[in-house]
């Protein structure tokens, strides 16, 4: 049998999905995205996406101020036909309203992560950093395997307010060693643990 024998593909709507449909469609994969009213499907992630998400997140918990709360996975909503979700997104705590909830609202994002894997590469290069500095989330890094050792490299961009882009900060190897959004030392190498 083939997927399309197996499943009832859903059929989008002559002016593209909305983030209304993303929300309420039963049966969607996990961690469907919708960008530009397209549903985006996510294929299995392999073990360095899971690992490294788990390093940032335990990494950026340890020194989150009270304000902010990081949460992974969560759909984030810029708008009517665009609700990506970032890997990590570190958001206001006055958003993180209830543990029932499902997304944030773009204003409400401080940093968003993309671990890039090879299906979503030009998405998490191209297309989403660029609907994420036109959404005005301040901050964004990229996440790439890389070296000998398949170890995190972290690509750290600044939102430039006025032409609404990123522009690179800095790209750590061994060491993610920040002073913004706040305060944050995680050890890259500890991958080799977890």
């Amino acid at each position: 049998m083939t997927a399309e024998t197996e499943h009832h593909w859903p059929v989008p709507p002559q002016d593209g999905y909305t983030v209304d449909d993303l929300l309420t469609l039963p049966d969607l994969p996990p961690h469907t995205e919708l960008l530009d009213g397209s549903l985006i499907f996510v294929s299995p992630q392999r073990d360095f996406h899971s690992v490294v998400i788990d390093l940032l997140v335990n990494g950026l918990r340890r020194t989150v101020p009270p304000e902010l709360k990081v949460r992974r996975e969560m759909t984030v909503v810029i708008d009517k036909r665009n609700g990506p979700e970032p890997d990590i997104a570190v958001v206001r705590a006055v958003a993180a309203r209830s543990r029932t909830q499902t997304q944030f609202q773009v204003r409400d994002v401080m940093l968003a992560v993309e671990v890039v894997s090879p299906e979503s590469e030009a998405r998490d290069r191209d297309t989403k950093p660029h609907k994420y500095a036109g959404a005005g989330i301040p901050h964004f890094w990229r996440v790439e395997m890389s070296g000998i050792d398949d170890r995190p490299t972290v690509h750290v961009f600044e939102l430039d307010k006025e032409d609404r882009t990123y522009h690179p900060v800095a790209v750590h190897h061994d060491r993610l060693k920040l002073t913004t959004p706040f305060d944050i030392d995680i050890d890259l190498a500890e991958i080799d643990n977890l």
